[in-house]
């Protein structure tokens, strides 16, 4: 693991930074993959929101008309324009911050928040606006950096423009404090999962040139991923 050139940086500072690059797969995003893809319900017919969605990618990648409305809200404005510049007609992007979102009461069906929360300081204050947007029967679903992958050494990392490596800020959430900020918000968790280095990520290990590392690090939880309903 190459590290970081510099302190770590706060989200508002580093996701403009990694915007251009941001599109890249790691590990990390690929467990996110698996996780939302196994935790998510059927979004046909509802209103989905992606908070703190990034370059609204994973949005772009639904089957187009599934779901009834879709839309992603980030801090990043360089992120959400590059998410325009790919895909202007399937994104519908605001920028905002998830712990005052841009969105009316009780608007949306199912609420995306993917590998966020972690640099989010107050992790309560989020889930009660998720809370806030979500209309009755709404379904959450969490995923979040790993604490064991903090303790095992790997960090929030991306390369700047100029190849830096740069560390962003983040929060070693728990598992267990996020169902506690879920339930104390009004969510009920119904499902919670750890998603660790395996075959799955083998591959995007090799192609960073770290083959050593895997052999260390298999096994390790690298994500976590909460699915949740109003309670």
């Amino acid at each position: 693991m190459t590290p970081p050139s510099s302190q770590p940086l706060p989200a508002r500072e580093a996701y403009p930074l990694w915007a251009a690059g941001y599109d890249v797969e790691n590990a990390v995003t690929l467990l996110d993959c698996l996780a939302v893809s196994e935790l998510t319900p059927p979004v046909a017919h509802r209103r989905l929101l992606d908070a703190g969605c990034g370059t609204g990618r994973r949005l772009a990648a639904l089957s187009a008309g599934m779901p009834a409305l879709s839309v992603g809200v980030d801090l990043a404005r360089d992120m959400l324009l590059a998410g325009r510049a790919r895909a202007p007609h399937l994104l519908r992007l605001v920028q905002g911050d998830i712990r005052g979102l841009p969105l009316a009461d009780a608007a949306v069906d199912v609420i995306w928040c993917r590998l966020a929360l972690g640099h989010v300081p107050d992790l309560p204050q989020a889930y009660q606006e998720f809370r806030r947007v979500a209309a009755a029967g709404a379904e959450l679903i969490v995923t979040d950096f790993h604490p064991e992958a903090l303790r095992a050494g790997h960090r929030r990392t991306f390369r700047d423009p100029r190849g830096a490596v740069r560390e962003i800020e983040s929060h070693p959430y728990t598992p267990e404090g996020h169902a506690a900020a879920a339930r104390a918000a009004g969510f009920a968790p119904r499902d919670v999962r750890e998603y660790r280095v395996g075959p799955e990520v083998e591959a995007l290990y090799e192609a960073a040139g770290h083959r050593a590392r895997y052999a260390r690090d298999k096994g390790l939880p690298l994500v976590f991923g909460m699915a949740c309903t109003v309670g």
